[in-house]
């Protein structure tokens, strides 16, 4: 969609982009400084492939005082994005043959990370309103299963978990050996509760890898900076795993971190303002509007439409950026449990976001 976007945009169409989970801000300028004064200073070698330990120290100060996770620093892994650490977690969980299962609608990624690793990906899916069925997930876990995703606020559905479903994918998940990866980059982001880690959640923190990133609360997608945290075993192999990737993260995109956590957090406060701003209007206009429902989005900045006689995501999708402009991710994209579905993503202005509504109101409900 986004190519099919580009493409017509090149050609003069009028879009209102709504594909993209990128949030439309700029990098605060405090951490940009912090980067360009560490360059300055010579901070352009090596660093510690687990990443500087005023990062990590940042990073397990953050996260306790936030999400009420407990890490020592020398636990945590600085890694290039969020996305390497899902990667150089499923490398280091998953062996040959091994499951990696996760709950569906859920980022694509995952699967690829899993034949990365040489294992399966095991999809479980969730229906609407996607809350986490934990008699689903427990009947999935067994021997052969390596871990377990959950997504919390997930992306796409927005939603975020209860706990006592966590506790009990989590019991499971250790009953049988296996690991949770919580991904969490979009915990920053939670808008209805106080967000708490899952390691503080369960009764076996030490099975849980804990995924972060600055991408999505700090407006730093490109400087590619995220992070795993877990018990000592894991890191010391997610470390050795790293030695052989990546070796260690940009440094002068390390010093930046450090400003983005240890520094103000105005404009991040800022940032989520907006954001959660965006929920409450997406929120009301999707409640307002025939022919389509989403859960209310509790996180993250998604919703994820389900559209009355939709069968198929990406026609849809295309039909909707032909006829009225507006660019919306297909669900399929977001394996079985997202088919039939579109996912909207208010990382957009509200000046944007209602043009949008306002085209789809034309649209909708489908003939």
């Amino acid at each position: 969609m986004f190519d099919l976007a580009e493409a017509a945009a090149a050609d003069g169409a009028d879009l209102v982009r709504l594909e993209v989970g990128e949030p439309d801000f700029d990098t605060p300028e405090h951490v940009t400084e912090a980067a360009f004064e560490a360059v300055r200073d010579g901070a352009t070698d090596y660093t510690a492939s687990a990443g500087i330990e005023p990062l990590r120290r940042a990073v397990a100060e953050t996260t306790e005082a936030e999400y009420d996770l407990s890490y020592d620093p020398d636990q945590i892994v600085v890694t290039n994005g969020g996305m390497e650490a899902l990667h150089v977690a499923a490398l280091t969980l998953v062996d040959p043959g091994e499951e990696l299962v996760v709950p569906s609608p859920a980022w694509p990624n995952y699967g690829i990370h899993a034949a990365l690793a040489d294992g399966q990906l095991r999809e479980v899916e969730l229906p609407p309103p996607y809350d986490l069925d934990a008699e689903r997930l427990v009947a999935a876990i067994d021997d052969d299963t390596a871990a377990v995703v959950l997504t919390t606020p997930s992306n796409p559905t927005g939603r975020v978990y209860d706990p006592e479903p966590i506790r009990r994918v989590a019991a499971a998940a250790a009953a049988h050996d296996a690991y949770v990866i919580a991904d969490e980059v979009y915990a920053g982001l939670t808008y209805d509760r106080d967000p708490t880690g899952v390691a503080a959640l369960v009764d076996h923190p030490e099975r849980v890898v804990t995924v972060g990133s600055l991408s999505k609360t700090h407006a730093m997608t490109g400087w590619r900076l995220g992070w795993l945290a877990a018990a000592d075993p894991v890191v010391e192999a997610a470390t050795a795993v790293r030695e052989g990737t990546t070796s260690c993260p940009s440094a002068p995109a390390q010093h930046a971190g450090v400003a983005a956590l240890a520094g103000p957090d105005e404009p991040a406060e800022r940032m989520f303002e907006a954001f959660r701003d965006r929920r409450d209007y997406v929120a009301e206009r999707l409640a307002a509007m025939d022919g389509v429902t989403a859960p209310r989005p509790e996180g993250a900045f998604y919703a994820f439409l389900d559209v009355d006689g939709a069968t198929e995501s990406l026609p849809l999708a295309k039909r909707l950026l032909e006829e009225t402009g507006v660019v919306l991710a297909p669900g399929s994209g977001f394996g079985a449990g997202g088919e039939g579905r579109l996912r909207l993503s208010f990382a957009n202005s509200l000046d944007r976001l209602a043009e949008g509504f306002d085209r789809l109101e034309t649209f909708l409900p489908i003939e």
